[in-house]
């Protein structure tokens, strides 16, 4: 980055740059601020590719086909189609944050809200509360994969293994094997999640490929199985496969070139992800009727066994595995990061974000991760977390894309080093696009929320771990809010103290320079 530009943006706070240390220049690390240690740029196009599309090519693409077919039939494929651009049209802001100097940082909608915002009355406060309801997002995320992992082994084992009993060790093991690859070095990660991907490539090819060949058009018939409204509400459910492409940006201080390279990323990953989406669903109904993909279990295998040879449906379950695990991989990431721009940002503890010397991994924050989820999976609560994870992201995509909208305005400084390749009015449509669209999701789950509400009372809803999406908001929001408080009187008390500090020592003659 030109040196210039680094110092018009660190000292201008209205820029809403990051702080810099004097040796940013250094292309391998970030500074941190005031939190020890410094994250390392370890990680290429190709690490960044594999966590995009680990990420979203989760296991539930082998589940949410045939949930959503229950829906509204073939028609998924349309929903499909349907969703790809709006999801594309939301990572636009993300491309034109990632490509300013704020690219250099993880931090996400935090980083591009609080910076943009930064002299709105409330501003941080909202970026705060968003990145707090995404760790609770991710953390329950995290429970709930490696929950669905041990479940996916013990199927595998052939009776081997007893779910009742294999279940929780087989889970807690797998979050104890991501998180020392973790904390090993972010160099780690990269090399298993290409890996895993790559595997996962093969198991995808083995599924599409042949699958195309054994379609037939009569099971497209009816292509809408239950009218606009049942193709409406397939679109939540489809929605959930695209969900979680925005934690590519928490790797953005560890990339090497990542103003430049994360933005193609966002854009060529999304499309490359959404065109799998859609092989896989015209082969699911295509050779399969929809009443049969519904009431399957295991959807896609029962699809495999069709075409491919006797035995080799294992190579599906193969394939579902590799899926949690890549999605297990990024999800790791995600809260450790946003732990460590908090801390520097001072709304966190520092030892929160604390970055280890030899490592350059944030120890405190992925041991933190590692424990918020394993008590989750312990305590039977993944509910708790998981179920406001799809909705705090709605919102998250929402506020975000206002915030890009505002930009102009709100931070001059900031819009004009935006450098993606694509011009300011294709930019701000997209903006408004993904504006409406998360708008109108948003107005879909508090409608259904409140029947829900309506229907079933609060004791009954507790008790069958019911809680509805906005009542976790609510209540997740609320501590939140509580804890920015809290992070604001404490830092405010620590700056007041430092000032009386110094004042002490200069009524000693002490002199400063």
């Amino acid at each position: 980055m030109d040196k210039s530009v680094q110092r018009e943006i660190s000292s201008d706070d209205s820029a809403g740059g990051p702080r810099r240390d004097p040796d940013e220049s250094d292309p391998r690390a970030v500074a941190s601020g005031p939190v020890a240690g410094r994250l390392r740029r370890d990680l290429g196009a190709l690490e960044s590719y594999a966590a995009l599309l680990g990420i979203l090519i989760g296991a539930g693409i082998f589940t949410v086909t045939s949930d959503a077919g229950a829906l509204t039939g073939p028609s998924v494929i349309l929903g499909y189609v349907v969703l790809f651009p709006v999801i594309l049209a939301t990572s636009v802001p993300y491309s034109a944050f990632l490509s300013t100097p704020l690219g250099q940082e993880p931090g996400g909608e935090y980083t591009h809200i609080s910076r943009t915002l930064d002299k709105t009355p409330g501003g941080r406060r909202l970026a705060f509360v968003g990145a707090w309801l995404k760790i609770i997002s991710y953390i329950g995320a995290e429970a709930f994969l490696a929950n669905s992992l041990a479940d996916y082994l013990i199927a595998a084992s052939g009776g081997r293994l007893a779910p009742e009993s294999s279940r929780l060790p087989l889970a807690l093991a797998s979050l104890l094997f991501f998180y020392f690859v973790h904390l090993i070095g972010v160099r780690w990660f990269g090399r298993l999640q290409v890996t895993m991907c790559a595997l996962l490539g093969v198991s995808l090819l083995a599924l599409i490929g042949p699958g195309l060949f054994a379609v037939r058009a009569e099971n497209y018939r009816p292509f809408i199985t239950h009218g606009a409204g049942g193709f409406l509400a397939s679109l939540a459910p489809l929605f959930f496969s695209y969900a979680g492409f925005e934690s590519l940006a928490q790797t953005a201080g560890e990339v090497k070139d990542s103003t430049r390279r994360l933005p193609v990323v966002f854009l060529k990953g999304i499309s490359g992800a959404g065109l799998i989406f859609v092989l896989m669903s015209i082969v699911a109904f295509g050779v399969l009727p929809g009443e049969r993909l519904a009431a399957s279990s295991a959807p896609m295998a029962e699809v495999a066994a069709v075409y491919l040879p006797v035995g080799a449906a294992w190579f599906v379950t193969f394939g579902a595995i590799m899926a949690i695990t890549t999605s297990m991989n990024s999800t790791m990431l995600v809260p450790s990061r946003l732990a460590f721009i908090l801390s520097r940002d001072g709304l966190a503890p520092g030892w929160i974000g604390a970055i280890h010397p030899r490592t350059a991994t944030p120890v405190f924050g992925l041991t933190l991760t590692l424990a918020a989820s394993a008590a989750l999976l312990v305590g039977r609560q993944i509910s708790l977390a998981l179920n406001v994870a799809v909705f705090a992201l709605v919102i998250l995509y929402f506020l975000h894309s206002l915030t890009f909208l505002l930009l102009p305005r709100r931070n001059p400084s900031l819009a004009g080093l935006i450098t993606v390749n694509m011009s300011p009015s294709l930019q701000r449509a997209a903006a408004w696009i993904s504006l409406a669209s998360m708008g109108v999701l948003i107005v879909s789950q508090v409608w259904q929320d409140i029947s829900t509400i309506r229907g079933q009372s609060l004791w009954d809803r507790i008790a069958n771990q019911k809680l509805t999406s906005v009542e976790l908001a609510v209540v997740w929001g609320g501590i939140g809010l509580a804890l920015y408080a809290y992070a604001v009187r404490r830092r405010k008390k620590g700056t007041r103290g430092q000032g009386d500090k110094e004042t002490r020592r200069q009524g000693d003659g002490e002199t400063f320079h």
